[in-house]
């Protein structure tokens, strides 16, 4: 693993407890055991650190939905995937995507930019585990639909809990059958 690698790695933990607004590069240097002039000369700018910590998240993300089984149907691969998405590693990593997203939304970059690239990769592994799961030509509708449930119900979720969470999930698992 190069330097670069290794703290854009670092960068990310810091960044999955701490998230990205109001990121400041001296106290991640701090926290990383250097400085942030030399985080500068590592990535050459804060903008290329913050697009590699989202795509490392991204990485964390997507190994985390490759390594699910097959699932037996594709009522149970959206409930696998949910619960994949339960996990706290890929729940703070979804977090910290939806925080980016917010800020690309306004066309803050690196932030548009790297959650598009994020997006790509994010949704090819949810259609492979959906084709994996027998949901055959209707992969990639399906998973653009399971994303774009999975975000809304992260969004609403301090709102409606985990209860009624689960009960959307079944029933976007029940009508995606």
């Amino acid at each position: 693993m190069s330097k670069r690698e290794d703290l854009a790695a670092q960068a990310t933990d810091y960044a999955l407890d701490h998230g990205l607004i109001g990121l400041s590069l001296r106290p991640l240097a701090a926290e990383l055991g250097t400085s942030d002039r030399m985080l500068i000369y590592h990535f050459g700018s804060k903008d290329a650190l913050v697009a590699d910590v989202l795509a490392v998240s991204c990485d964390l993300s997507v190994r985390t939905v490759r390594e699910l089984p097959p699932s037996p149907s594709v009522r149970q691969a959206v409930i696998d995937l949910w619960e994949a998405w339960e996990t706290p590693q890929l729940l703070r990593c979804q977090r910290l995507y939806v925080e980016a997203a917010a800020l690309g939304l306004f066309g803050k970059e690196p932030y548009a930019t790297s959650v598009r690239a994020t997006n790509d990769v994010w949704l090819a592994e949810i259609v492979a585990h959906l084709e994996r799961s027998g949901a055959g030509d209707q992969s990639e509708r399906l998973a653009t639909l399971v994303d774009a449930a999975f975000n809304g119900i992260l969004l609403d979720r301090p709102l409606e809990g985990d209860q009624e969470s689960r009960k959307i999930v079944e029933d976007l698992a029940d009508a995606l059958a």
